[in-house]
């Protein structure tokens, strides 16, 4: 039977690589530090190794897993591994354009580099891909309905704070992703966003007592229009993937985004370093203090300025006394990709999240159970419709029609 490598045990790992040993599948676990894993997982196993590529590759052989938890600059020397061992891959970042070039290779060896299995990327791809399905099997689908479909996710503190935010790991990421362009659509065209905080909004969720956030375009949305498999005729009107914040964020962080402008990420690695440092000190998270996370991915169509098709999910989680909820909504879909893969669930190649209906139902089941609040809203034409899926199951929302 084919083995289990667990690249890191960082603080997204732990609660998805507990469950895959509890369930007894062969699993070796690499870390820098073995003393860290062994205090972490050690009553569940004594396979944990000091991370070594030389001895990773020595212990890796064909048809093995390798789930890399590592910083993204490691991906592609264990995604190179995979394909030197004839092993399998699997990630939750997003598909670097390096992986997306080892495709055809891929296949070729019958291999699967699945990728974007996290929270987001991953647990908002199944939302989204689970909302087209639906909006297709619509009785009143037609091309020409105009779409606008929105995806706004954010780790956030469980209690409030005047900086309306709090760090779990090194900002050094979050600083370089306020100087990345965002691109989506707004108004049926495309929109660039140099800075996030140029272009924040505000986002009511109604169902969690009209909770209003801040909200702003993340990466490049363009792409997902054709992961989501939209359809090339369809009237986008929106198509925004974004960052979810605090209300009062942008206000908050005005002085980080006077400090970052002025810096240019290649050259002043010294002077972000500085800052990243400054802002761990003071705004990282305390132990045992509870995050939080929300995840809201939408799709609606109008017809003849009616709205006709509403339907939503909603995912609202916080930390408890075993983990937090960051930690446990990344590594659980990560720990179900690697159950799909050793069960040959997912087509060859390089991939992300899975599309299949049957693969979506039962990873969305499987993750509402790590949320404290996880529904699936559907707004009718003539009446509004909640369904908590802590009370219903997957297949009954599948089933319901339109009124």
């Amino acid at each position: 039977m084919s083995r289990v490598h667990w690249l890191g045990t960082g603080l997204s790992s732990i609660p998805g690589l507990r469950k895959l040993l509890k369930k007894g599948y062969e699993t070796f676990v690499w870390n820098r530090t073995v003393e860290k894993a062994q205090n972490l997982l050690g009553d569940l196993t004594n396979n944990i190794y000091k991370f070594d590529f030389n001895e990773l590759e020595k212990q890796t052989t064909s048809g093995d897993v390798l789930i890399s938890m590592l910083p993204a600059n490691y991906h592609l020397d264990v995604a190179n591994l995979c394909l030197k061992k004839n092993a399998n891959f699997v990630s939750s970042s997003y598909i670097s354009e390096d992986l997306k070039k080892l495709n055809n290779t891929v296949k070729g060896k019958s291999l699967v580099f699945l990728n974007e299995v996290g929270l987001d990327p991953g647990i908002d791809h199944l939302m989204a891909h689970e909302l087209v399905k639906q909006y297709k099997e619509f009785s009143d689908y037609n091309p020409n309905n105009i779409v606008e479909f929105l995806s706004f996710c954010g780790g956030l503190p469980k209690k409030p704070n005047d900086f309306c935010y709090k760090f779990s790991w090194s900002p050094l990421g979050v600083l370089k992703a306020l100087k990345s362009k965002a691109t989506a659509i707004e108004n049926f065209e495309q929109v660039d966003t140099l800075r996030p905080w140029h272009n924040v909004k505000i986002h009511e969720i109604p169902s969690i007592n009209k909770e209003r956030f801040e909200v702003y375009p993340n990466r490049d949305s363009l792409p997902f229009i054709d992961q989501y498999e939209f359809e090339n005729n369809w009237r986008v009107k929106r198509f925004v993937r974004g960052t979810l914040r605090n209300l009062g964020w942008k206000s908050a962080w005005k002085e980080i985004f006077e400090v970052i402008e002025k810096i240019n990420i290649e050259s002043d690695q010294e002077k972000l370093e500085k800052l990243s440092n400054m802002l761990w000190e003071k705004h990282s998270y305390e132990e045992n203090e509870k995050d939080r996370v929300v995840l809201n991915v939408s799709l609606k169509a109008s017809k003849d300025n009616a709205c006709i098709f509403d339907r939503s999910f909603l995912m609202d989680a916080w930390g408890n006394e075993n983990s937090t909820a960051m930690a446990r909504l990344v590594s659980i879909p990560v720990a179900l990709a690697v159950e799909s893969v050793l069960n040959d669930k997912i087509p060859y190649g390089v991939t992300a999240a899975p599309k299949s209906p049957q693969l979506v139902t039962s990873w969305l089941d499987a993750i509402k159970k790590e949320a404290q609040i996880f529904k699936f809203i559907e707004l009718r034409r003539l009446s509004k419709s909640f369904i908590n899926f802590t009370k219903h199951s997957l297949s009954t929302w599948r089933t319901s029609k339109s009124s």
